[in-house]
């Protein structure tokens, strides 16, 4: 089984990254926009789905 501890760690960077990034945004909002972006991350471990997240802001500040 996997240690459910990694989590906590995982939803404090998407939190602090939606927090800073899309405050505006509710989080359902976010989530869709993300997956618009990445594809279906349904088998991304919580370290990859942190780094296509991140990917995923870098590629609108380039855009702005």
């Amino acid at each position: 089984m996997r240690d459910a501890n990694r989590l906590d760690g995982f939803y404090d960077k998407m939190k602090e990254i939606h927090k800073r990034e899309f405050p505006d945004w509710r989080f359902g909002q976010f989530i869709i926009n993300f997956i618009g972006y990445c594809g279906d991350p349904f088998y991304f471990e919580e370290d990859k789905f942190i780094k296509k997240l991140e990917s995923y802001v870098d590629e609108l500040k380039r855009r702005d």
